[in-house]
């Protein structure tokens, strides 16, 4: 500690020459060497802001601005939340001293000066002030430690959602990078829709899962070429409350997003879906979205059943849907980011959901 002290910088503040004479002398006979000095106190200021002294020696009474008033700019340059200033002065009131301490001041010693009580003063000052900095460093350290450790587990869970989304696209070969493309779509619609980014960011994630419960549905349901009966069409509608009950009880927001989706992604504005008929703003936003997404990307892609469409097709059917299977106002949304979607479509955007 005691050569970390005598490796402190310095600044010595007095509008006297020989205040700042004797304080400099006493400095480098205890064997300080990083000293900095002025008998201006606005100069003191500036060279506070560019140095960042370990220690300010400050005088009050200095003509023009006073050491309150260097004290008070010193403040607004310091990083560390630690204004390391000793006050030397004549003035002996207890109002100057409460005066001082209040501007940020961390001790206060009067003229004439005991060399040997100074000294103390400075050496314990600094002693604080040298663990106030470790200490600064360790907290950034363990920040630092805890923001690399959070992205390691987001990515980790970013990742086995996206291999789990695989994993359910696997059931059903011909829609390709479905999943992929409706958390872009998502994303790209929220913000058009004014969703704040970090919402937007949780739909490009969490709603590729929206399918997820189609690994239960049996191949002949599923991958059957033919319309389905109604007892198929009853067990296929079952992937969205099977899909939820996968993701029931998710311990991150990204999977609780993606059971909400998973749920609602084909309840329709005017309660004609399903699985259970809620309508308008009973639909999370969440879902409303994937629901048109989920249609656009339907149209235009080729399935067992059918074959690809123009994307016109999905243009016509999704606006002559506003108000009825569509929140209008995400149609409104759609149209506005219409030839982003046609990108994503086409493979030119390629952002890994």
């Amino acid at each position: 500690m005691k050569s970390r002290i005598l490796e402190a910088l310095v600044l010595v503040v007095d509008d006297e020459p020989a205040n700042v004479k004797l304080l400099e002398r006493m400095l480098k006979s205890e064997g300080f060497t990083r000293i900095l000095t002025t008998n201006d106190p606005e100069q003191a200021v500036s060279m506070f802001a560019e140095h960042q002294p370990d220690l300010v020696l400050l005088d009050l009474n200095m003509p023009g601005l006073d050491g309150f008033g260097v004290m008070e700019r010193m403040r607004q340059s310091e990083h560390e939340g630690f204004l390391p200033v000793l006050v030397l002065t004549g003035d002996t009131s207890m109002e100057t001293r409460w005066r001082a301490l209040e501007c940020g001041a961390r001790d206060f010693i009067t003229k004439p000066f005991d060399d040997t009580e100074i000294m103390m003063r400075i050496r314990h000052l600094l002693e604080v002030r040298i663990l106030q900095r470790d200490m600064n460093s360790q907290n950034a350290l363990l920040e630092k430690w805890v923001k690399d450790r959070t992205r390691q587990l987001e990515e980790a869970q970013l990742d086995a959602v996206r291999r789990l989304a695989n994993a359910a696209e696997l059931r059903d070969t011909d829609t390709g990078a479905h999943a992929q493309r409706i958390g872009m779509y998502c994303q790209a619609l929220g913000r058009a829709a004014g969703l704040d980014e970090r919402t937007c960011d949780l739909l490009l994630h969490s709603s590729p899962l929206h399918d997820i419960g189609k690994i239960a549905i049996p191949d002949r349901i599923l991958l059957k070429p033919e319309e389905l009966t109604h007892d198929e069409w009853t067990i296929m509608k079952t992937h969205t409350t099977i899909g939820a009950g996968l993701l029931a009880n998710g311990a991150s927001e990204l999977i609780q997003t993606a059971q909400v989706i998973a749920l609602t992604h084909h309840e329709r504005w005017d309660g004609s879906g399903y699985p259970f008929s809620v309508k308008g703003e009973g639909v999370p936003v969440s879902g409303r979205i994937c629901a048109l997404a989920d249609v656009y990307d339907a149209i235009t892609s080729k399935r067992c059943y059918k074959p690809a469409l123009p994307e016109e097709h999905a243009i016509d059917f999704i606006r002559r849907g506003a108000g009825t299977l569509f929140d209008p106002a995400l149609t409104v949304a759609f149209n506005r980011v219409l030839p982003q979607f046609a990108d994503i479509r086409q493979g030119i955007l390629s952002q890994t959901y």
